[in-house]
Parts: structure tokens; sequence; C-alpha cells
């Protein structure tokens, strides 16, 4: 099996230790243990640990886990949750269980790089659903009808998107639905992220669509990357499917990891409110200093923790972000790594004290390059 190289995780890979102003992330702020143990009054959550038998635990998440993300649903049974690791082995769990070579996939395009760099290296030939920055990154359904085949075995979107923050309303989605009905496809959608942005009528594909797969984690709106648990949501089919491929790929999260989900969970409300305010004050600040910063634009993001800022400089993005970070510490994510040159993700959820710095190096940075 043959797969390009993974361009976003490659350069954070190699330059984010290297980072004095983190920008390029896109998770809000994350929490320390002790913030959460704080914001959720779990005075006991330490000697809860200590108690806890380090086995395997729950195969597919506990119980309480289970009913905690089918609750994020209107018809979704906790049954047919499966924990995995992180949004990318639910990506990858899906992918994997219904792809084989010869299927037809489309694939928002740009977009996270597994839903369309995955179906390719199985031997699926994959069309891009493209984004266009005139269209304020919104795709074109016209398109989509034009790009549909008899054999079409998935259609793959991020919503909202990475990198450009773009969000597909029920509106949008329930088109995309009768277009993949018609020829019987599945429609597989990573909502990592979800919008603050209450004029947004967002809607998870699984309550839109007997054959949609919701993927999500808490890594980037509940701010816990670093327990790396995510979720499939589907129908009891697919789930059943799902469980053969799973066991060849994960076995369980660990017991620690189910944990402190559901600390998160459970207190998902508290995480919420928070996680609202960084968005929220974050943006408004990002916004007001994309106005008065010469040689940066930006298609706002609709209250996600994603943007992709278009940069004028003399150099190509990549290097900028290369020479950016070895002059001033300041890390962003060319646009190189989405195949987006002339552009760079911005993670502007950071917390505010280096947005503000960062923003005020970048903006001093791009004046002279």
């Amino acid at each position: 099996m043959k797969i390009a190289g993974f361009g976003v995780e490659e350069w954070l890979n190699v330059h984010e230790r290297e980072a004095k102003y983190d920008l390029a992330q896109s998770t809000i702020t994350s929490f320390t243990m002790n913030e959460l143990k704080e914001l959720t009054k779990a005075d006991s959550l330490y000697d809860q640990l200590d108690e806890q038998k380090m086995n395997y635990g729950w195969i597919e998440g506990s119980p309480t886990f289970k009913q905690e993300i089918s609750k994020m649903y209107q018809n979704v049974d906790s049954d047919n949750i499966l924990q995995t690791n992180g949004a990318t082995g639910a990506n990858m769990l899906a992918i994997y269980s219904l792809i084989e070579p010869g299927d037809h996939v489309i694939s928002v395009y740009p977009s996270y790089q597994q839903l369309y760099d995955i179906p390719k290296s199985l031997g699926a030939e994959v069309s891009f659903w493209k984004l266009r920055e005139d269209k304020n990154w919104y795709p074109d359904i016209d398109e989509l009808k034009r790009l549909i085949r008899p054999n079409t075995k998935m259609i793959c979107i991020n919503n909202a998107n990475n990198p450009t923050g773009t969000i597909l309303d029920r509106k949008f989605l329930e088109q995309v639905v009768e277009i993949a009905r018609s020829v019987g496809a599945y429609i597989l959608v990573d909502e990592v992220y979800l919008p603050f942005d209450e004029s947004v009528d967002f809607a998870p594909i699984v309550d839109l669509y007997e054959k949609g797969i919701s993927t999500n984690s808490l890594s980037k709106t509940y701010s816990m990357p670093g327990i790396r648990v995510g979720w499939t949501a589907t129908n009891s089919e697919l789930a059943d499917i799902f469980r053969k491929y799973r066991d060849y790929t994960m076995i369980c999260s660990g017991v620690f990891s189910d944990q402190m989900a559901c600390l998160v969970l459970e207190n998902k409300d508290k995480v919420l409110d928070r996680n609202k305010k960084i968005v929220l004050d974050n943006l408004a600040y990002f916004k007001d200093w994309v106005e008065k910063t010469p040689k940066v634009s930006c298609v706002f993001p609709n209250g996600v923790s994603t943007s992709f800022v278009k940069l004028d400089t003399k150099k190509s993005s990549q290097e900028f972000c290369q020479d950016l970070l070895k002059d001033t510490g300041v890390l962003l994510v060319p646009g190189e790594a989405f195949d987006v040159p002339g552009y760079a993700r911005l993670g502007y959820c950071a917390p505010h004290e280096t947005l503000t710095k960062g923003l005020e190096i970048l903006g001093e940075y791009l004046q002279d390059n």
C-alpha cells in the first residue's frame, strides 16, 4: 500500500516543539488536568484514578461514555457508538471498513488529508469537490451532481472544514443527502469542530441520512486532545461492520482515557461555556487584527477554532512559515500542507496572551517579507 505523506502532521511533528507562540493548532486552548478538575469540581478525581486497575477496560467505550455521546444525536442508540483513537481513528475505521479497490470516492478539497488519501491508498478513485475562496470557501452543489457516479461509494466531508472553518448547514447537507441516496453512497462527515455561531443551523450527518457516518472527538471542541478519544456514530448495521475492523486496528482507548472522557462529557455544558467564550472573544480580536493588518486577509470562520489566512508575501507560504518560526518563534501551518500555497492555517483559539503576542509579531514580520 502506498500513501502520500500527511502534510499537516509532518509539519507539526517537526516544528511544534520549536514554537514560542503556537498559532498552528486548531484545538481550543487545551485543559491541564488541574484546570479540568477545578472546572468540573471533581475533587476526588485523582483518588478515583488511583483506584483504577489498568486493564483493557471497556473495549468499545464505557456505558457512560456511549450514553453521553448518544445524547449528542437525535436517533443514535448508545450501542451504535464506538470509541476510537481520536477522530483520526474514527475516519480510518470507517474508510478501512467500507472502501475497496475500484470504488469511487468524492472528497471535499482542501480538507483533512485522511479523507482523500486513505481511500486512494486502498485503490479507490478519488474526485475532488473543491472549496473556492471566491465562494467563501463553500462548495457548489451542482459540481457534486456532476461528480457523482453510479459506483460512488462514499462522499467525504469535513464539517466544519479544516483548514478553512467553512460550515455546511443543514439545508445544504440535505441536498448532499439527496444526491448520495440516488446512488446509495455513504456520507462520512468529520465533525470535530462544533460551531459556536448560533446563527448556523448545524446538523450531524447521522441525523440526516440512514447511511450517514458522523465521526468526532474530544480533541478540538472539548479541548482534550491528550486523551486521544473519538468515536463513530452510525446506524446499527454500520456499527456491526465497524466492530469487525475495529478489532484489527484498536482494541480499546484505555481506562484512563475513558474516565477522562466521561468527566468531560458529564460536564459538557461547563466545558462548552468555557470554550464558547474563548472562541468568540479570540475571534473578535483576530478579526480586528486582520482588518488592521496589511498583507493578510481571511474568510472568517463561523465560530469554529480554525482559520485560513491569505498571505501577501515575497516568498512561498512554506518558506515564509519556516522563516517566521526560525526568526520569531511564531508557528503557523503553511498552505502547502493542504495543497493550497499562498495561505496558512492560523489557530486563533490559542491562550489569549499567546494569540495577541503572536499576531503582533506576525503583523510586523509580514511588513518586511
